[in-house]
Parts: C-alpha cells; sequence; structure tokens
C-alpha cells in the first residue's frame, strides 16, 4: 500500500525493527483475499527488548507535568484526526470494515486521547482530616508503571487508543500487542509517535504469536499492568499468570448482550437502534445484541419491519460507496455463524431472512434474522460475532429480565420503552456493566466501558477508566507538634 504509516515492522524503543528472526505473519484483506504484507513474528527475546525500553522511559515520562503529558495526547488525537481518510482506508484494508465505519473509529479512537488528555490534569489527591492534633494524611496518585496491551482484531485503532491513552495521561509508558489479522492499524501508532516527537520508549508495538508475548507480559517483573479485550477464556489465564506476581489487569471480556424491546415501546425507532447495534461491523463487537427479546404483543411487527430493515443493507467490499456491511475476518467466523444457524433451525428457529453465505464468496456472509429462538438452542448462550439477530418471545417484564440475566456474562444491555418507571426498573434489575435505554449505540470516550460476572474486571474510558493506571499513595506526616 502506498502510505507512510503502512510499516512491516515494530516498533520498538522509537526505533522500527523488522524482527531478529525469520519467522513473519502475512497479512491479508478479508474483502478480496489478497496479501498485503507481513510482520514479523516476534518472541519472547524482543517483547523482553519492548518491556525495557518502556522500563528505562518510565522515570522521565512519570516526571513530566501533567499538561506535557496531555500535550502529547492532545497532539496524537490531532495527528489522528488530521491523517482520518489516509488511517481508514488502511484499517478497511486490513479488517474488512465499510470505510465509513472505519473513519468513524478513527475518530472515536481519537477521543481517548483527547478526552484522557484534558483528565490527566484533573489526577487529584486528597487530604483527610487527620484524628490527631499533630498528624496530617494525605493521599496521592501515582502511575502504576509499565503498561503491556494485548487487543483484538476488530477495533484495532480504537481498542488500542482505550488502553494506550489512559496509560500516557496517567504517566506509564505501554507496549501494545494487536491481533495478528490487524496489525498496521497498530503500527501506525509509532509513525504517530514519530510525528508528534513522543519520547522513546514511551510506545512500543510488537507483533507476533500471542503466547509467547502473552507469556513474557505475565512473567516479566517490569510490567506492572496487563490490560487485554478479548475472549473471557484467554482473559481468565491472563489474569491467572498475572496474579502470580500480583500485577494489575483490566480485562474486557465476552458478552451476550440482551436487547429487549418493550409493548409500548417506538418500533421505528427500535428497529433502527437494534440495526445499528446488530449489523455494525458485522456483528463482529463485544457489545452486539446477541439476544433479542420481543414482547408478544409487538413480536409479528417488528419482525416484519426488522426484516424489511436487514434486507435494505448493501454488503460488499468497504472501500465501495454506500457499502453497509463487509466481510467477516476469517473463515472461521463465518464457520461459527453457520453453526449458530444450524444448530437453531434443527431446533425450530425459522429464518425470516439471509441464512447463508453471500454470492460474493468469500467470507461475505448474509445479514440474517431468525423467529422463533429458545433458550435451549446455541446461539442462547453462545456469543455469534456475526450477522445473525435471533428474535425471542416474551410475555413480561419479569420473564425479560430474567431471560436477559440467565448468562454468565454481564457486558452491554439494551432495551427500548417509553415508560419512564419501566426504564428505572430495568435499568436497575439488569445484571450489567452497560445499560441504554432507546438507544442502540452506548460507547463513548467520556463514560466507563465494561462489564460484571465473566464479563471482565474494570473499566475504560471515563476518570474511572483512568483510576485503573493509578496506584494510591498514603502519606502520614508526624511530628508536627
Amino acid at each position: 500500500m502506498d502510505s507512510r504509516f503502512f510499516r512491516q515492522a515494530c516498533f520498538i524503543g522509537g526505533e522500527w525493527l523488522a524482527d531478529s528472526a525469520d519467522a513473519v505473519i502475512e497479512v491479508t484483506n478479508p474483502a478480496t483475499g489478497e496479501n498485503l504484507g507481513t510482520v514479523p513474528d516476534l518472541g519472547r527475546e524482543e517483547t523482553r527488548k519492548a518491556i525495557a525500553a518502556a522500563s528505562e522511559a518510565f522515570p522521565a515520562w512519570r516526571a513530566k507535568p501533567a499538561a506535557e503529558r496531555a500535550k502529547y495526547c492532545h497532539d496524537i488525537h490531532d495527528a489522528l484526526m488530521d491523517h482520518q481518510d489516509e488511517l481508514g482506508e488502511l484499517l478497511t484494508r486490513e479488517m474488512g470494515k465499510p470505510l465509513n465505519e472505519a473513519k468513524g473509529e478513527i475518530a472515536y479512537g481519537a477521543a481517548f486521547f483527547k478526552w484522557f488528555a484534558e483528565e490527566a490534569i484533573r489526577i487529584y489527591g486528597d487530604v483527610i482530616p487527620s484524628p490527631w492534633p499533630n498528624k496530617r494524611i494525605v493521599v496521592t496518585k501515582e502511575p502504576v508503571g509499565v503498561v503491556a496491551s494485548i487487543t483484538p482484531w476488530n477495533f484495532p485503532t480504537a481498542m488500542i487508543a482505550r488502553k494506550a491513552a489512559a496509560a500516557l495521561a496517567a504517566g506509564c509508558p505501554i507496549v501494545c500487542k494487536p491481533a495478528s489479522q490487524t496489525p498496521y492499524s497498530a503500527l501506525a501508532y509509532g509513525v504517530i509517535a514519530e510525528d508528534v516527537g513522543l519520547p522513546k520508549g514511551v510506545l512500543n508495538v510488537i507483533t507476533g504469536s500471542p503466547a509467547p508475548i502473552a507469556d513474557e507480559f505475565c512473567e516479566n517483573p517490569d510490567v506492572k499492568k496487563i490490560t487485554f479485550t478479548g475472549s473471557t477464556a484467554i482473559g481468565k489465564q491472563l489474569a491467572a499468570n498475572a496474579m502470580k506476581q500480583m500485577k494489575r489487569v483490566s480485562m474486557e471480556l465476552g458478552g451476550n448482550a440482551p436487547l429487549i424491546i418493550f409493548d409500548d415501546a417506538d418500533i421505528d425507532r427500535a428497529v433502527e437502534g437494534a440495526i445499528a447495534c446488530k449489523f455494525r461491523n458485522a456483528g463482529q463487537t463485544c457489545v452486539c445484541a446477541n439476544r433479542i427479546l420481543i414482547q408478544s404483543g409487538i413480536y409479528d411487527r417488528f419482525a416484519e419491519k426488522f426484516a424489511a430493515a436487514i434486507n435494505d443493507l448493501k454488503i460488499g467490499n468497504g472501500l465501495e460507496d454506500g457499502v453497509d456491511q463487509g466481510p467477516l475476518i476469517d473463515d472461521k467466523a463465518v464457520k461459527k455463524v453457520e453453526e449458530h444457524i444450524d444448530d437453531a433451525t434443527g431446533k425450530g428457529a425459522n429464518i425470516v431472512t439471509g441464512g447463508s453465505r453471500h454470492q460474493l464468496g468469500g467470507t461475505y456472509f448474509e445479514p440474517t434474522l431468525l423467529r422463533d429462538v429458545t433458550s435451549e438452542m446455541l446461539i442462547a448462550n453462545d456469543e455469534t460475532f456475526g450477522p445473525v439477530a435471533p428474535l425471542f418471545k416474551f410475555e413480561t417484564e419479569e420473564e425479560a429480565i430474567k431471560l436477559a440475566n440467565d448468562t454468565e456474562y454481564g457486558l452491554a444491555s439494551y432495551f427500548y420503552t417509553k415508560d419512564l418507571g419501566r426504564a428505572w426498573r430495568v435499568m436497575e434489575a439488569l445484571e450489567y456493566g452497560m445499560v441504554a435505554i432507546n438507544e442502540g449505540i452506548l460507547s463513548t470516550p467520556v463514560a466507563p466501558f465494561g462489564g460484571v460476572k465473566e464479563s471482565g474486571v474494570g473499566r475504560e474510558g471515563s476518570k474511572y477508566g483512568l483510576e485503573d493506571y493509578l496506584n494510591i499513595k498514603y502519606g502520614l506526616f508526624g511530628g508536627l507538634e
């Protein structure tokens, strides 16, 4: 690709390093199957170098005034926005999402750097009233130290932004390990770090097989915090390994989001929200509606209008005008979608629209609507991560809440109602870290993103997200007679 942001080398200690081994990872465009290039397949030795570079940069970075760190974050925001079109195209080529969505992701990621730039100068401590007349108590907040991040392929720019912006603002250097399917959007941060003059070692990006890099992150004593977005199974392994050294962890893990639509909802608004919530990024988001629960009185009307809206979606290469849904990331993702559909239809669900691989071939899949779905089906309990919308029917508010909470996950949830009392009751009853009422999209840098139960620990974004990168220190001053 003809772009200075397209780098096939890793960024360690302010230098571009191809690798010290012969192995590389090939990266393909899921929309066309073309080979985009390669990236180094690094291991533990190179990971140690990146951690050492971050550790060496830490004392000077933490000592910088908050306003100076904030200025760097503002500059990264501006660089992302100045090159939004170019970075958006790079993202679309390696991930497949429509270009407009990709550009939106660049802006969304940039917004985290702007938000945390402004929060950096508001890291306040406390003076606690002392129980002793000759002593004083103060509380200060300090950066935890070197941060290691592991991010997935579905939002390759934004997922790093949510972690790196908070880390840099708090005074922590970071080593970023992106998904092997989408490394180029991550490596572009190295170019931006050079452009804004970020001190060497403050931001590092390495590529390679996940296991050896993750093992080094967990076992290297210089890493003080690990932040991960991905599956619950992998998150548990990372957290368990990190706890051997009592490292700080933030885990944004799997979801099984319910979207509840009550009889009194604005159906047109609910359809619009369901389309955005379910089919954004071809359903490949951790906060997508995985179960759509419809009250019986509007079940048929909603299904009809929802099917019509689904049929209006344009499928194709994300670089083409007007495309609403691109390909799935790989054939493994397609097979999981097919498995969920086959299981559901085999147990009595009916396909309203879609249900098959798209005529475009490759990993394109038709946006699909299933009705008559029940809790016994695989799709009710396993995160689909694809463009399949299953409709469940319920009778009462109590039943909807019970169905929604009947999962080990607790990341995002959504519901539609015009009843103010119901809005408060259901919001408080849902066992989720995030609840959207009459809206299908809820992510923003100013609000805390994260879940409960097996959807993880910690929060990203907002003032609460910054706390995950800070240690609290209690200081007692005596002898003040």
